[in-house]
């Protein structure tokens, strides 16, 4: 597999990444600036975490028209996988990849901490390592991380298995109380309709490695290793 992590002014996970890329792929992916026009030749690209150019107007939407981002949206929709954590959730919203938007925090505070999540789609390269149903702890690390969608679009995404993970609490139980952002249906990531592309707001790659304290992210990278073969 090839992998691809674009670097914005104020990324922060880029580096972390990158390393759990490169410890479930065995080489190192290539770090892509954002002012670049073009990512080579790759299976996977991958928009980190961060406050990319500070969060100012909307967290992603200055992002989202970096001069890279053209051929981001080109490829993902040629079919390159894409894998958008937190703020790259945010920016695949609002290049229009994936549907609906991410707000502040319902409490209006940032958090950070780790938190359960239930894995409810095991059919994609990112999760094909999980099992249905499966309860991992992964950090979540936001301040505008809840997700809405009007009511038509929560019940397409729905309807069309495209809800990959949701806040639950320790035993699975999907209850307002484990949702720590307000986001609609407790959804904390989302495919699109091909299964090619993933935004999710917790952090993966932040509990990928033992030395970090657990390895509940290592399967999202592990997957993808297995999952996507190059030419």
């Amino acid at each position: 597999m090839k992998a691809a992590v674009i670097v914005f002014p104020g990324s922060n996970c880029d580096r972390d990444v990158a390393v759990a890329l490169e410890a479930a792929m065995g080489r190192a992916p290539l770090m892509i600036w954002h002012g670049d026009a073009a990512v080579p030749d790759v299976d996977l690209i991958v928009l980190p975490g961060g406050f990319s150019y500070g969060d100012y107007l909307r967290c992603g939407a200055m992002a989202a028209h970096s001069p890279i981002m053209g051929d981001v949206v080109a490829k993902a929709k040629a079919g390159v996988a894409v894998l958008g954590i937190c703020n790259g959730f945010q920016m695949l919203t609002e290049t229009g990849l994936l549907p609906g938007v991410l707000m502040r925090n319902a409490s209006l505070k940032f958090i950070c901490r780790d938190v359960p999540l239930r894995v409810e789609r095991t059919d994609t390269p990112f999760t094909s390592g999980f099992s249905a149903g499966a309860v991992i702890t992964i950090p979540i690390a936001h301040h505008d991380g809840n997700y809405f969608a009007d009511e038509a679009t929560l019940d397409r995404l729905e309807g069309e298995g495209r809800v990959a993970l949701r806040y639950c609490d320790s035993e699975g139980r999907v209850t307002d109380a484990a949702n720590p952002n307000g986001s609609c249906r407790n959804i904390a990531g989302i495919t699109d309709a091909r299964g090619r592309i993933l935004g999710l707001m917790p952090h993966p790659e932040r509990l990928a490695d033992p030395a970090l304290g657990g390895t509940d992210g290592a399967p999202f990278f592990t997957s993808l290793a297995e999952s996507l073969v190059s030419a």
